[in-house]
């Protein structure tokens, strides 16, 4: 990802942030089109994403900034940035390293299909939970 204004962060202030600080964020299979995950960012985060090059998070649970893989080792190289025309979502055309986002051991955090008023499960895990976050 190319960006020729890495000093400037105005572009920082045109998105709608609300009181909590957090937009949601779309991970995007920038080949394939495929939603890989959701997560939420504030500035901090997306400043780092746009600097770094590679999704950087913010953790709810954790109150801190997530770089995505610094576990797992399943980083997401970005290509481009969008934000919808409200400016209070962002998307993430993203590169999934080792092809794993879900922290579940699958491509995709969504994995689950409603048929027949019944979730079921669409997607093989990859790789157990087990094996990606030893310790």
């Amino acid at each position: 990802m190319t960006n020729s204004n890495k000093g400037k962060v105005d572009w920082l202030e045109e998105l709608k942030w609300p009181d909590s600080g957090l937009l949601p964020a779309v991970a995007q299979d920038s080949e394939t089109g495929q939603v890989l995950m959701v997560a939420w960012m504030n500035a901090a985060a997306l400043q780092a994403t746009v600097v770094e090059g590679c999704a950087v998070y913010w953790s709810r649970s954790r109150q801190k900034l997530w770089r995505k893989g610094e576990q797992s080792g399943h980083v997401q190289t970005v290509s481009e940035v969008l934000i919808d025309c409200d400016s209070d979502t962002i998307v993430l055309q993203v590169e999934q390293q080792g092809g794993i986002a879900c922290h579940t051991g699958r491509r995709s955090c969504f994995y689950r299909k409603l048929v027949n008023n019944e979730w079921e499960e669409v997607e093989p895990v990859l790789k157990s939970p087990e094996e990606i976050y030893k310790s």
